[in-house]
């Protein structure tokens, strides 16, 4: 389907070859396996089908990822971004990401699989780090003389319990899961962005560059985190010709998904509004930390 798309596209009726061709793939949402936000998170599972459509159209010159995410899950960010790695090398493509509002955490991660990574100078970039987030309630529990029980076969199976009294041990081992997490995340920004990053540009060199800060583009710039300022359609215009074309490549919904206006075959979130709604406001969070 693809070969016929492109066979369509590539002559006008005079015969007339027409100008190149980008397809562009979107990175938008939190990152999160489709458990925890269903269709509306970004996972290889429902990003798989669009990647290798993009990079199996005949002729292209390049695939462009359109990026607007604050982050999410780690182990999503690496799969997507080493399928597009598999991708670009097996049909010998460049990649180039547009980041939109943020690109930041697991959506750096996610730009960081391109060859070239352009912004607006506004965009929020880096937060190169880890970040475990949760609410202690063994206090709200003891007010209203409710009773916690939990049996565990192994020592450390109840490990943060929020119904229980934060322990040392417990956070020391959350640490070291984060540092090794974030270890990974630091050597795939270095392997991928190489000696484009200036560490010495930047209050406290290497360290600060991964200490979790985030940055306007502009300022990302002068790190070496991002290639340049510019647009999707600007920077394509200025690399492939006035009359590149740049088809959006999204995730085919089937017949009834389209029917109804949902956003894929998922409909998982009629079964209980209560987790939609914690789902909505964790999905608000991860925004706000932005500012956005």
């Amino acid at each position: 389907m693809a070969n016929l798309v492109r066979k369509l596209l590539s002559r006008t009726p005079l015969g007339d070859k027409l100008p190149p061709v980008v397809p562009v793939v979107r990175l938008s949402g939190i990152i999160a396996s489709t458990a925890r936000f269903g269709p509306r998170g970004l996972a290889l599972e429902h990003l798989a089908m669009p990647l290798q459509r993009a990079f199996s159209i005949d002729g292209i010159k390049a695939v462009a990822l359109a990026i607007n995410s604050p982050g999410g899950s780690p182990v999503q960010s690496a799969l997507i971004g080493n399928r597009i790695r598999s991708l670009a090398t097996d049909k010998s493509l460049p990649v180039y990401a547009f980041v939109e509002d943020v690109a930041a955490s697991g959506g750096y991660w996610l730009a960081c699989a391109a060859d070239e990574i352009w912004a607006d100078a506004a965009s929020i970039v880096g937060s190169i780090g880890v970040i475990s987030s949760g609410f202690g309630f063994e206090g709200l529990i003891e007010r209203w003389g409710i009773e916690r029980r939990v049996h565990t076969s192994g020592e450390r199976k109840g490990m943060l319990d929020p119904f229980r009294p934060e322990d040392p041990r417990d956070v020391d081992r959350l640490k070291q899961l984060q540092r090794e997490i974030h270890d990974n995340f630091i050597d795939w920004v270095k392997a991928r962005r190489g000696s484009r990053l200036k560490f010495d540009s930047l209050e406290g060199g290497e360290p600060g560059l991964f200490s979790g800060e985030f940055w306007t583009a502009q300022r990302a710039l002068n790190y070496g985190l991002v290639d340049g300022i510019g647009h999707l359609r600007g920077v394509l215009r200025s690399k492939f010709g006035e009359k590149v074309r740049t088809p959006v490549i999204a995730e085919r919904r089937g017949f009834f998904a389209r029917r109804l206006g949902l956003d894929g075959p998922d409909m998982s979130r009629f079964s209980g509004f209560g987790s939609e709604l914690v789902a909505a406001a964790e999905e608000r969070l991860w925004w706000q930390r932005f500012g956005l």
